[in-house]
């Protein structure tokens, strides 16, 4: 079983990205979660992948789904024991953070899961039944960073594209970029530029290069 992966980009598309490892290539498919963060990537360029494998007798063909972490990986494997959520359901659902879905199921908020695409209100309420509780690791506080960030009105692929770079370019820890992007978009709620947000954050925050 493929558990990870790291190799050359061959190919890569919203649908997903072909990796060559040791002159193989391996197709793999990419939540949107996961290609906000690969997006910018080109062929040859060396990159990393948490991968879930999946194959059944009904689904003879191997399907390799590729994330980001660990975190998102063990998240999708939870998502998918949800009834009525299969893995290729599940890839295209995942288009907001999961730290945002797991507030959103901890805290019983449909209104976030029915975001989420093909996700409609009996699935949500399934979402809530299934998995609430099942989340360990995750605090009050991460509760109330992942809801406190979400409710800005911005949009996702300018979060998500500011905290990517963050974490993939300048060395920041997931938890930490976060923190600093919340904290940015509180003194300065009416930021929607990506220069700007990334100006505002160093700006207090004392690391990396501001402009």
């Amino acid at each position: 079983m493929i558990a990870y992966l790291e190799g050359k980009i061959f190919r890569n598309s919203e649908e997903g990205l072909i990796l060559l490892v040791n002159g193989i290539g391996y197709e793999i498919l990419l939540p949107e979660i996961t290609f906000e963060s690969f997006k910018n990537y080109k062929k040859n360029d060396i990159v990393s992948l948490f991968i879930y494998y999946h194959q059944t007798e009904r689904q003879p063909s191997p399907i390799l789904i590729g994330f980001e972490n660990e975190k998102d990986k063990n998240f999708f494997k939870k998502f998918i024991s949800v009834e009525d959520i299969g893995v290729i359901k599940a890839v295209k659902a995942l288009t907001i953070p999961v730290n945002k879905i797991i507030a959103a199921i901890e805290l019983e908020d449909q209104k976030t899961l029915l975001s989420l695409k093909g996700i409609g209100k009996r699935t949500a309420g399934k979402i809530i039944a299934t998995l609430k509780g099942r989340f360990g690791d995750i605090t009050s506080t991460d509760l109330k960073n992942a809801s406190e960030l979400s409710s800005f009105d911005k949009p996702n692929n300018l979060i998500e594209s500011v905290k990517a770079v963050m974490v993939s370019q300048l060395g920041h820890p997931l938890k930490e970029a976060e923190n600093l992007i919340r904290d940015a978009l509180k003194r300065k709620p009416d930021i929607s530029d990506f220069d700007d947000l990334i100006e505002e954050i160093y700006k207090k925050s004392g690391r990396g290069n501001s402009k």
